[in-house]
Parts: C-alpha cells; structure tokens; sequence
C-alpha cells in the first residue's frame, strides 16, 4: 500500500474550546460528532503547546548472571493527558483545577477558592479537535481525574495558566479511554 499525505495531519482545537468536563457518571458521547450534553463545560482556551497524551507501558527487565535478559514483565500501563488551561476566570478551569467543591461564586458577584487536600473528584473529560481536510477527533476519558497541578505564574508578560494533568481510569470495560474520528463527509 502506497504511503500518502492525505493522511498526515496536525490537530487544531475545536472552535470555542476543545476540552469539556462532567461530572462523573454522565454518559459519555460514543462518536466524533454527536453533539455533547448540556451537563458538559467547556474549558475554553488552552495553550498553544495543546494536549500531550502519556500512554505508554511500563515494564521490568530481568537480566540473568552475566546480562543477559530474559525476561520482561509489565508494570502496568498509565494514560495521562497533559494541557495548560488559560482562562484564569473560568469558573468551570478552577472547578477542576482545585476541585468542584473548592470553588464557588461567580465572576460578576465573586468567586472563592478554597486551596486544599481533599482529593479531586472524578470526571468525563472530552478533548474535540479537527484534523486535516476538516475530520473530526474526539477522545473521551469516562472516568478521569485531575492528578497534578503545575506551578502558577503570576507575570505581565504571559496568561496566567494551569498546567493540568488528567489521569484517565479504566471504565467498566476496562477501557482508560476512546477515540473516535470521522470525515465531516461522512
């Protein structure tokens, strides 16, 4: 089979945001372009470095006398994703950045964030983007949690960011996550 640039692509955001959240036990969408439930946020801009997925085994070698391996366990397998989210006033980034039950208000009448050590809540995560020639990519974490935070900066010269990393959780199939992609032709 003759390899093609057709199929190499780049994956930009989708319009007015790419990653939206639930609370956990909603039902996740199962196709690229089904339209997303009104319980799901949007989490708006993130940063142009745009989503890093981590999902790669881990494993042991064992090495007999001399050096020689011979065997290899798995460790296990984890899936994290990895973003920035840059829209420090959105209500809905704090709740997943510092937990739904750390944050209330509003913009308009005052937010309160509480910085603490209850752990974080779990998630249905949806990361929508579009590939080359318009396709569709949706991944979709159904069981997902927010597992660290990095630092925050404070300066004039960039956004304030949250740099965020998602561990996804095997569902009831054992699956830590789906993708689904489609030609907007189809």
């Amino acid at each position: 089979m003759a390899n093609t640039v057709t199929n190499v692509s780049a994956g930009a955001p989708a319009v007015g945001g790419a990653i939206s959240v639930a609370a956990a036990g909603t039902t996740p969408p199962t196709s690229a372009s089904a339209a997303l439930a009104s319980t799901f946020a949007s989490l708006g801009y993130v940063s142009e470095d745009g989503v890093v997925n981590s999902n790669s085994p881990s494993t042991t070698d064992i090495k007999a006398w001399g050096g020689d391996t011979v065997l290899t366990t798995d460790d296990g397998k984890s899936d994290t994703f990895q973003f920035t989210l840059i829209e420090a006033l959105n209500a809905d980034v704090l709740k997943l950045v510092y937990g739904d039950s750390n944050v209330s208000g509003a913009l308009a009448t005052g937010i309160t964030i509480q910085a603490n050590n209850k752990p974080q809540s779990e998630h249905v995560l949806v990361i929508d983007m579009i590939l080359r020639g318009g396709v569709l990519k949706r991944i979709v974490l159904p069981k997902a949690a927010v597992t660290a935070v990095g630092d925050i900066t404070y300066q004039t010269s960039g956004a304030v960011g949250y740099q965020t990393t998602i561990t996804a959780f095997p569902d009831s199939s054992g699956n830590t996550h789906y993708e689904y992609i489609i030609s907007q032709s189809s």
